[in-house]
């Protein structure tokens, strides 16, 4: 009997140190915690909503969960990395935030700005606090794993050697650029003005005073940032890279034409499409042939792909260091394993006005944990 008590006695108090082992979260609207500090619901939804369009097809339960729980995982890893910015005292100062924030400003008149703060359904300080953030990150990476890689001559001469065919061109290549009007509003556009086109009258009144603007001698990339609608090229200046001819003989052939007939520097007329109005700028030219190392653009180009795949490697394994030695508690991820994928119930559909946070995380620099 007294064996029989002893044993119920250690299973007990095992019992009773898994309970213990099973942390509680804080409240119901804490997701997480990392290193003692609480992210909360309120602001993965936040950014849940940023990303999402008001007049897409709604998602479902479960799409749902699974962008929260992305979205929870690149807050996760900014905090991280925030924190090691702290404690290595790199953390961006006050001053470093108003430039940045003077910056960020520059392109719009104050009443462009406080419209833009005012859709978004942020302050100042939200936006300064977002500002301060990404550039600690930056700074942290800057530090930890860009200025750790190198890339030697004999790297990019060898790079060259085992991959000569991917430099001999075998058609005439073009680099393009566009400005891109449309004649509806998209809540995808993220021009450095805000500036989006709601009719087709107002869409040929913006290209048109755009060309004027290009003719009279105004800055193509520039302007690109500012007014183009096009959601995908605008923030590079409506650059498109380099198209090969036959890839260029497949699209619109006004679009076409219009190519073949510039010259590098030159701007083309509007384009008229269905999708709405285009100008393009053909930015280079070039012929066929085998490029060769000498080249100094061959050069920087590989130069440049191979530093790149070294600082993606290096950031990744930062990023799972840098968890590795963090607390972290994920109580959203329980809270849906534990239920099957049916609990928490959360946002599946953007509201028409929806807030916009100032910048969507996670700093670029800091990659979702895979």
């Amino acid at each position: 009997m007294r064996r029989f008590m002893a044993t119920l006695g250690i299973l007990a108090a095992l019992a009773g140190a898994a309970a213990c082992s099973r942390q509680v979260p804080p409240g119901p609207d804490v997701w997480a915690v990392v290193n003692g500090r609480e992210i909360r619901r309120e602001e993965v939804e936040k950014y849940f909503r940023s990303r999402l369009n008001p007049e897409g097809q709604e998602l479902s339960h479960e799409e749902a969960l699974t962008l929260h729980l992305n979205i929870l995982e690149e807050l996760v890893n900014n905090e991280i990395l925030l924190e090691r910015a702290r404690k290595l005292g790199i953390e961006a100062s006050d001053g470093e935030v108003e430039d940045k924030f003077t910056e960020f400003k520059a392109p719009f008149t104050e009443e462009e700005f406080q419209r833009q703060l005012k859709d978004r359904q942020v302050t100042v300080d939200d936006l300064k606090r977002d500002l301060r953030r990404q550039l600690s990150i930056q700074k942290l990476l800057n530090r930890e794993v860009v200025s750790k890689v190198s890339i030697s001559d004999q790297e990019i001469s060898d790079f060259y050697n085992q991959n000569r065919a991917q430099f001999n061109v075998l058609e005439t290549q073009y680099r393009i650029a566009q400005i891109v009007v449309t004649p509806r509003r998209n809540p995808q556009v993220r021009n450095r003005k805000g500036d989006d086109a709601a009719t087709d009258a107002d869409a040929r009144r913006k290209i048109q005073a755009l060309l004027a603007r290009l003719q009279e001698g105004a800055d193509f990339t520039e302007l690109a940032m500012d007014y183009s609608e096009d959601p995908v090229t605008a923030a590079t200046g409506g650059d498109l890279g380099y198209i090969p001819d036959s890839a260029l003989n497949q699209t619109d052939p006004a679009l076409r034409r219009a190519v073949q007939s510039l010259r590098p520097g030159d701007i083309s007329p509007v384009i008229a499409q269905a999708e709405g109005y285009r100008i393009l700028k053909l930015v280079a030219r070039e012929s066929p042939g085998q490029r060769d190392l000498a080249d100094p653009r061959i050069q920087q180009s590989i130069r440049d792909n191979l530093r790149n795949r070294k600082e993606q490697l290096l950031r990744a394994s930062y990023l799972d260091v840098a968890r590795n030695e963090a607390k972290v508690m994920n109580y959203l991820a329980r809270q849906v394993l534990e239920s099957a994928g049916k609990l928490p119930k959360v946002e599946t559909k953007a509201a028409p006005s929806a807030a916009q946070p100032p910048a969507a995380p996670p700093a670029k620099s800091a990659p979702a944990k895979k």
